[in-house]
This record gives C-alpha cells, structure tokens and sequence, in this order.
C-alpha cells in the first residue's frame, strides 16, 4: 500500500495549488491587509512569456499577459487588466483551475507590482507504509492534475506571469545518431541525418522518422527551426506503429494572413492539424523556437515559444486511428517530411509520460 505525501505552506493573500495534490504557495506582500495591490505597470514590465534561455530550459507561460486562455473560472472573478491577471477581490472567494492536467513540475509567479517570487515546487511523492521509504524516483507513478489560483474573499491575486516546468523529463533523442528512430521504409525521399551540431535535420519528402518507442499520454518538449519560408512538417504521435503519419499531427507551418499572426495559414504551427488551427502563430521562420505538446487521453493541448496555441478535446468515437477517430491507444511519435521543399531542424527532443503511457515508457 502506498500513501502520496504532500508538502504545503499557506500565504495570507492568495494560493497556488496543483489540483489535488495540495501544494499552496504564500504569495502575501506587506501590508494591513496583506492582499496585492495592482500598481502601475512599469516602462519595461517583466513579459508574460518565458525568455528564450528560459523556454530551452522547457518553461512554458500558464497565463499569456491577456486573456483567460487555458483557465477555467471555477468561482468569483478573474479579469485581465494592462498584463496582469487579477482574482478575486469582491465578497465571496475566487478560483480558477487550468483547463489541461500537467504532470508534477516547478512554478514560477510574479506579482503585479513587479516582486518577484521564487519558484514554487508543485510535486509530491508515494511513501511505502510497509518501510515508511520514499518510493525511487523511477518507480513513481506520475499522476497529472490542474493547477489552481485561488483568492479568498475580501482579498485580491494580482499575477503578471505564471511560468510551469515539467519535472523528470528524459531525451528521446542523443543527438550523435539516430538511435530509439527509425524511419518508415515505404516513404524514404525524406533524409533525416543529425548535423555535426548534434541537430536533428530532415530535407526532402515525403518521408516518416518514427521512435522505436510507443506513447499515450505524455508531455512531448523540442526546438524546431525551419530553414526556408512557410515550409511544412509535423509531429506526429500515437500513430499506428509501421503505418504512415496515421496518427494525430501538431502541425509545423510559421506562416499566416496579412501582418495578422491570429489568421494561420493551413492551421498554423501548434495546431491539431485539420481539428484546431493554432490561434496565433508564435514562430518565425529561421528562428529556433520551442514546441509542447500536452497528450491525456481525449485531452491534446500545444505551446508555442510558450504560448498557449491549442486546447482540444478528441470527443469523436474511438478509433485506433486518429484520422479515423479518437485515439486513446499508445503509438509512435513521428517527424515528418512533408515535401521537395522541407528543410527543418530540430533538438532538445524530451519527454515525460505518465498515466497509461508509463508502462509504454519502461515505467512500472
């Protein structure tokens, strides 16, 4: 029998909690009341999104600077105002809870005022009643749950950023060859060759590099660069493992209508291609930007560069094919080479599974 453990500490102001796990995070500032105060933003007010050193460390936004995007208002209010995010504030509590479960990871939050707070560790770990010892950190189940704000009455949660990490990824991808890949045989003008600068490179197409590995639910983390204009790829994942691309595709395309990166061309980089279009395209071509895919069960979400572009739910029949259906079976991530045109580069390739895609994952 195993028993999760959880650590908290409580704040006057307001909380951060991930879901069920229990993890509250003070973020009281001075004061008579000790609520935070929305003050006047400053001339350069700390972004929304993570900076680049940032996103390569794999830290994706919770919140974009202005919208509610990827919240669910739970109770009271939550409004956005100049970039920052406020909860609560009137007569009766205020929450919200992200509309996607992430697994265990760190939290980074900042006040509206500009007072940084130190990261937040939201995790917990199972204890084995029968020797009262931590359960190894690769024998633990990894349970993804939302993470919630919350305000109690009276007082107010004043937020410029919300910044999440996950915890216990590992690389899927050596960066010397191109071992755990495998590329289909019935598509092969694509050539995937890893560059001298331990980059992932595919050129050509039509072509199909798949992990030898299968996955269900995960969270899937990489940095792609598309070495032309408006050139497309994919990834693709729980694909029917030795079929072509027959699986679900985050789409690869840094091209939209106009000046109007909210108008992606064929779906846009981020999307569930043909089921959400990305709702801005936050890549530029030539440039090296940071892409997550979040996959449990029905649930499929994307970041990129940090941003928050998807957030669907597969409520078709099942099917074991994602073309087909809702795909709740393991499969293999795929990179795809989609024409003549492709030239695409990619690294930093990590991934933590969990629920029914741990057992696919070599975890118990």
């Amino acid at each position: 029998m195993k028993l999760k453990m959880t650590f908290a500490c409580l704040w006057a102001a307001g909380c951060v909690m991930l879901g069920a796990l229990g993890i509250l995070g003070a973020l009281g500032m001075p004061g008579a009341s000790g609520a935070l105060h929305a003050q006047p933003a400053p001339a350069q007010r700390p972004p929304a999104l993570p900076p680049a050193e940032k996103l390569a460390e794999g830290w994706i936004a919770l919140f974009d600077g202005e919208t509610t995007y990827g919240w669910k208002i739970v109770e009271g209010e939550a409004v956005v105002k100049d970039g920052v995010l406020i909860l609560g504030g009137g007569a009766t509590a205020a929450k919200i809870r992200t509309t996607v479960s992430l697994p265990p990871g760190e939290l980074f939050t900042d006040a509206g005022d500009g007072q940084t707070f130190t990261g937040v560790t939201v995790d917990s770990f199972p204890i084995d009643l029968a020797t009262g010892k931590k359960v190894p950190d690769d024998q633990q189940p990894i349970v993804p749950q939302p993470i919630e704000l919350t305000s109690p009455a009276g007082k107010s949660l004043h937020l410029r950023r919300v910044h999440y990490r996950p915890k216990g990824t590992k690389s899927i991808f050596n960066g010397k060859d191109l071992t755990g890949w495998k590329e289909h045989p019935g598509k092969k003008k694509s050539k995937f060759t890893v560059t001298p600068e331990g980059w992932l490179n595919v050129q050509d197409g039509p072509g199909d590099l798949q992990t030898t590995g299968l996955y269900r639910d995960f969270l899937l983390q990489l940095e792609c660069k598309s070495n032309g204009k408006h050139l497309n790829s994919g990834i693709f994942f729980r694909c029917l493992p030795g079929e072509y691309q027959q699986g679900y595709e985050v789409q690869i395309r840094n091209q939209w209508e106009g000046e109007d990166r909210t108008r992606p061309v064929d779906f846009g980089t981020g999307a569930i291609y043909r089921r959400q279009p990305a709702r801005k395209v936050n890549a530029t071509d030539g440039e090296w930007f940071s892409l997550t895919i979040l996959a449990n069960g029905r649930h499929l979400a994307s970041w990129v560069n940090g941003l928050q572009v998807t957030d669907w739910i597969d409520d078709r029949p099942e099917n074991a094919n994602a073309r087909q259906g809702a795909c709740l079976n393991a499969g293999a991530i795929s990179i795809q080479g989609h024409d003549p045109t492709t030239n695409l580069s990619f690294r930093n390739f990590r991934i933590v599974a969990f629920g029914q895609g741990d057992k696919q994952a070599g975890r118990p």
